[in-house]
């Protein structure tokens, strides 16, 4: 099972977050599948790839952290695939999200740390 992680504080209110953060996992191809308002998950769209190449995300919102204008997000991006190549779907597909996360217009990046 490939399996990537990154942590991110963002510069961003509460209120913004949530819709923040489904813009940013559906501009990577992914559709929210489960949201409890302080963790996400995201099933990348089917069509694409193969069934067990499909990556999901999940997101966990640190609310214990939260600041009045940031909050720290922790990403784990997987799939079933085995990493036998370095540039495998699901390293593709986590870096893409980083991307997308990155480069937020709705928010400031205030740390980035890939696991």
């Amino acid at each position: 099972m490939a399996r990537y992680t990154c942590s991110f504080t963002v510069a961003v209110s509460l209120d913004y977050l949530q819709q923040s953060l489904f813009e940013v996992l559906q501009s990577c191809n992914f559709d929210i599948i489960y949201d409890t308002g302080d963790y996400l998950m995201a099933r990348e769209i089917p069509g694409h790839v193969s069934f067990a190449k499909l990556v999901t995300v999940e997101v966990l919102i640190d609310k214990s952290t939260v600041t009045a204008d940031e909050v720290r997000l922790n990403f784990v991006i997987k799939n079933e695939e085995l990493p036998l190549q370095i540039d495998n779907h699901c390293r593709q597909m986590f870096e893409l999200v980083q991307e997308a996360v990155t480069e937020n217009r709705h928010w400031q990046l205030v740390e980035s740390v890939a696991g």
